[in-house]
């Protein structure tokens, strides 16, 4: 069964339910670390296709040539402009043709093989069918050319000690080095079967390295022989994505200067090889910058990446009547007939009034027309939102806490519909759990041939089809087989979803209590999942590393957004609904575009995985939260961090804005919720940083000036907060006892 919509919506009016794998171009085959199609390292001559992918094209075509595929083979040949090789050679740079036409970074197995269309099909299996082989035969290789064994510590000394001495504005820069270059040797090493010498070269050098990459150190350490490389997936995302430092022009002249002058080839190697450096005119950038956009597995994000044009702002609200209120009591006249009301527009958020110059057009992409059951509640969050409660530093919150006590079943996830008349609980038992918070019951719709007998032009009828016998507090719904993760209600109250350990998706009805659809697409479990605000479409990501679209109606994904180097654990929908953003292990947090699935945003700087994300209610601005304990503020349009709130002592699980974006509401495993002034926030952001073509932050360092309340609870950790209509804050977790 399928969940039912007014009208089929496809999205980019595509007719199969097929989806359209979309990558940003750091996928595990592919070298780039960053979205769209970039310039060519400032370290690679122009154009020139990269060793490993070389051998991964000659590999896939020796592949096709021994199964017989002859016609996939010339393809591939042509759109590798290698009509005139034989692929057995070792191509040098004049082999670029297609292929190679937006420079060296482009050269990827993945990339060149998308262009072919044709013999698509055969490509891509081949390829699928080779990855094993090429995990091994071709990202290891490039380990295979290495120099004495006995050395690696002296140059890596050398290059640390000329680092030391530089000048403390060049010294923050090309620090940056130390941790790539450490791994990179350290895993050349192990590689070639030299395991005394690596071992010594890890404890020499292993602690010298920041503190946030302790964790990668850990995995990386158990790494001591050449077959534990073999098809480890750190290694592989390690290898495969080339390490961003950004540095300014004087400093990595300096270095170039260095290891030119003590011909230390082996280091200038792995950096030709391994690390992609963006280098920028003008002033060196000093440590706490470089801190404060550090710590993800692939280091910075290419500043080309975060120009691509976002349109952040809101869609034009629909125009509806709403009854004025002083007269909806008003007795009858004279003649027993009721009064006309008059009507007025919407004067809530002049964003409705006038389109916003950034806001994407209404038909971007398909969104489903308003019910007239959407059009009531628009009109009842209208009449709320007349009384809601403006809030600031000297009119805080009232916070209600619902703890669920004797939650033996290992409450996992939380969620409260958007007029906090319904909460839902995921438990780690596989079922989900709905209260309703009001003192309405729950009901289910009466069965088929009990509905057959009411009369449905009566005015109640909605009434009449519940069944009064079913009225509870709380419903159980059953299905998943492993712990529900997330669970996230539709706009109109009328389904629910929940996400599992068990890799699927269950949309359930909230009018019969049971499940609609199981949506099957990720092969591990899955961490989040996340309505549209509009409804219809959804998102979820989970531990293979990629996120979905989805449409209730469709029971595969309309978009796979690939390019997360690790688990997908946190997502959630712009308010346009345009763009879907994803938090990940990675360190890192990705904004994507729903047209097209293209990543438009990369943003670093989280110490640990990224476990929760709001967006603010004008659409501009992104919160992150770690288990760093930092929340992290981002402004969308200019693809900037633009502040810092430290305070919590444990990860951030739970952050949401207040309706009118002026609070932002941080819950925490510490067992707190904190509040923070986001208007103060926002306005001290200098907008001459904007303008940087560096991308240069000055975070002040004004969490506690921002901070405007810790609330603490008696041991109870904060799973998820959500504001009313009238802006009382909801908060929830499960007691913990210990």
């Amino acid at each position: 069964m399928a969940a039912v919509q007014d009208g089929p919506m496809e999205l980019d009016t595509e007719k199969e339910t097929k989806p359209e794998i979309l990558s940003d171009g750091t996928s595990k085959l592919s070298g780039n670390a960053a979205s769209g199609t970039l310039s060519s390292s400032p370290l690679t001559a122009g154009g020139a296709p990269k060793q490993e992918d070389q051998q991964t094209l000659i590999a896939v075509l020796q592949f096709l040539r021994r199964n017989k595929l002859s016609e996939s083979v010339e393809i591939l040949r042509r759109e590798a402009g290698l009509e005139d090789q034989e692929d057995s050679q070792t191509l040098d740079g004049s082999g670029g043709g297609k292929g190679d036409r937006d420079g060296g970074e482009a050269n990827s197995l993945l990339s060149r093989v998308s262009i072919t269309s044709a013999a698509a099909p055969q490509i891509i299996l081949s390829t699928s069918v080779t990855n094993e082989q090429l995990d091994v035969s071709v990202v290891l290789s490039a380990y295979s050319q290495q120099g004495d064994p006995s050395l690696y510590q002296v140059y890596y000394s050398g290059l640390k000690n000329f680092i030391e001495s530089v000048l403390d504005c060049h010294r923050a820069e090309l620090s940056q080095l130390f941790y790539p270059l450490f791994v990179h040797m350290y895993l050349e090493l192990v590689y070639n079967n030299h395991e005394n010498e690596a071992k010594a070269f890890f404890e020499k050098f292993g602690g010298d390295q920041e503190c946030y990459y302790q964790d990668d150190l850990r995995v990386l350490c158990g790494l001591t022989k050449k077959e534990h490389l073999k098809g480890n997936e750190v290694l592989l995302d390690f290898r495969t994505s080339r390490f961003v430092l950004r540095i300014s022009r004087d400093s990595y002249q300096l270095l170039k200067r260095h290891l030119q002058e003590r011909h230390n080839n082996q280091i200038w190697n792995i950096i030709q090889e391994h690390l992609y450096i963006d280098i920028f005119d003008g002033m060196p950038r000093s440590k706490s910058q470089i801190d404060s956009m550090s710590g993800s597995f692939a280091g910075e994000a290419r500043r080309e990446v975060n120009k691509v044009k976002v349109f952040h702002g809101l869609l034009k609200e629909p125009e509806i009547e709403v009854p004025l209120d002083d007269e909806e009591d008003e007795a009858e006249n004279e003649e027993g007939k009721p009064k006309k009301k008059k009507t007025k527009k919407d004067s809530m958020g002049s964003k409705s009034k006038k389109q916003d110059p950034n806001a994407p057009q209404q038909n971007r992409i398909p969104l489903p027309e308003l019910k007239d059951s959407d059009k009531l509640d628009k009109i009842m969050y209208m009449k709320e939102s007349t009384k809601r409660i403006r809030l600031g530093p000297e009119n805080l919150p009232s916070i209600c806490f619902y703890s669920f006590l004797n939650a033996y079943q290992g409450l996992t996830a939380v969620d409260f519909t958007d007029d906090s008349s319904l909460l839902a609980g995921g438990f780690a038992d596989s079922t989900v759990r709905i209260w309703s918070v009001t003192p309405k019951k729950l009901r289910k719709v009466k069965s088929a041939g009990e509905l057959n007998l009411i009369d449905k032009e009566s005015d109640d009828v909605l009434e009449r089809i519940m069944d009064e016998k079913t009225a509870s507090e709380s419903k159980i719904l059953c299905g998943h087989s492993g712990p529900v993760y997330s669970v996230s209600f539709s706009p109109d109250r009328n389904y629910l979803l929940s996400s599992s350990e068990d890799g699927t998706v269950r949309l359930w009805s909230l009018q019969t209590f049971t499940c609609l659809v199981g949506y099957k697409g990720h092969n591990y479990p899955v961490w989040d999942t996340h309505f549209s605000p509009f409804g219809y479409y959804f998102v979820s990501g989970g531990h293979d590393r990629v996120a979905r679209l989805w449409a209730t109606d469709h029971y595969q994904p309309l978009r796979i957004f690939a390019g997360h180097l690790a688990d997908v654990t946190c997502t959630r929908f712009h308010p346009n609904s345009n763009y879907v953003a994803t938090g990940s292990t990675d360190r890192t947090i990705r904004l994507w575009d729903v047209l097209n699935g293209n990543c438009v945003r990369i943003f670093t700087g989280h110490k640990g995985p990224v476990h929760s994300l709001a967006f603010s209610p004008n659409g501009k601005f992104l919160a992150s939260g770690s288990t760093d304990g930092r929340v992290l503020l981002w402004d969308i349009g200019h693809g900037l961090m633009i502040g810092e709130l430290k305070g919590h002592t444990d990860t951030i699980y739970a952050l949401k804005f207040s309706r009118d974006g002026e609070i932002l509401a941080s819950g925490s495993m510490d067992n707190t919720v904190r509040l923070w002034d986001s208007t103060k926030a926002f306005d001290d952001v200098e907008t001459d940083d904007f303008t940087a073509a560096t991308g240069h932050i000055h975070l002040p360092d004004n969490s506690q000036e921002l901070l405007l309340g810790t609330y603490h609870s008696k041991s109870t950790p904060v799973t998820h907060l959500h504001f009313t209509r009238r802006n009382l804050l909801l908060a929830a977790g499960g007691y913990s006892s210990q």
